[in-house]
């Protein structure tokens, strides 16, 4: 069995001139607070030089706007998670679409379903999920989908829903590689998370040998899903380095390589400055 946390050097280090775009990370959650600044500054550091700090709540949509605009590098998304849906009402939908003009917002999300915690009735996140598909397309922003154990409505919904012309991304993706087609042929983007370096990650790493390069970003999901090496701990941006280097070993690239061509698929699908 191929097991890729002995080909994962725990440093890694990119060459000067080439960058990561950490596409998905929660910096208004408490596990940064102590050290945010440090938080950001040392991802800069190690070549993690843009990150995406994602809604999924009211509150936290404002905060991550609040955030884009204290910090260099650093933008914001906006949405209501789908534990959260029961909370979403037409009051909250036209306040996300005002935070939508701030600057630096490029993604609606994270949005979705997720049927392993039901927080929300089914229903209700069916109705929420809907509801902001059409938003989303309305202020042209690409989604950013939150998608758990709910593959079959959720690409019910955005096949009904579709086409979305800014594009998205199916956050953290979890399924197979028949899921993975199904997300290319709406040409969504994957986005894959430090689970990739975890030695049972078998379906995932198979998903990543067969996905085309520019159809891949990476992300963190911080604080959650760490990888290998620092796997049950704080998920930090620089340690994208890992995953990175990860994707790399599967798809015979150098972490350089992988570095570029994730940039460029996050600049694009995120209209990011280049």
């Amino acid at each position: 069995m191929f097991n890729l946390q002995l080909q994962v050097r725990p440093q890694t280090k990119l060459t000067p001139g080439y960058s990561l775009v950490d596409t998905h990370c929660h910096l208004d959650m408490a596990d940064y607070q102590a050290d945010l600044e440090e938080v950001i500054a040392t991802a800069r550091r190690c070549g993690v030089t843009r990150i995406i700090t994602i809604g999924i709540d009211l509150a936290s949509s404002r905060r991550a706007v609040e955030l884009a605009a204290q910090y260099e590098g650093v933008y914001a998304s906006i949405g209501i998670h789908p534990h959260d849906a029961a909370a979403a009402d037409e009051a909250v939908f036209r306040q996300l679409a005002e935070l939508a003009a701030k600057p630096k917002v490029v993604g609606f999300g994270e949005i979705g379903l997720d049927y392993a915690k039901k927080y929300a009735l089914v229903d209700v996140q069916l109705a929420v999920f809907a509801r902001q598909l059409d938003l989303a397309k309305e202020l042209r922003l690409p989604l950013i989908i939150h998608d758990r154990e709910a593959h079959e409505d959720t690409m019910r919904l955005l096949r009904d829903k579709g086409p979305f012309p800014a594009g998205g991304v199916m956050h953290c993706f979890s399924g197979d590689t028949n899921l993975a087609r199904q997300v290319l042929e709406l040409n969504f983007y994957l986005s894959i998370p430090g689970v990739i370096t975890f030695k049972k990650a078998e379906t995932m790493q198979q998903v990543v040998r067969e996905v085309p390069i520019d159809r891949l970003l990476l992300e963190t999901d911080g604080p959650f899903l760490a990888p290998v090496p620092f796997r049950g701990k704080c998920n930090r941006p620089e340690y994208l380095l890992h995953t990175a280097a990860a994707v790399a070993t599967l798809k015979g690239l150098s972490l350089d390589e992988i570095a570029r061509q994730t940039t460029l698929n996050a600049e694009k699908l995120f209209s990011l400055p280049v």
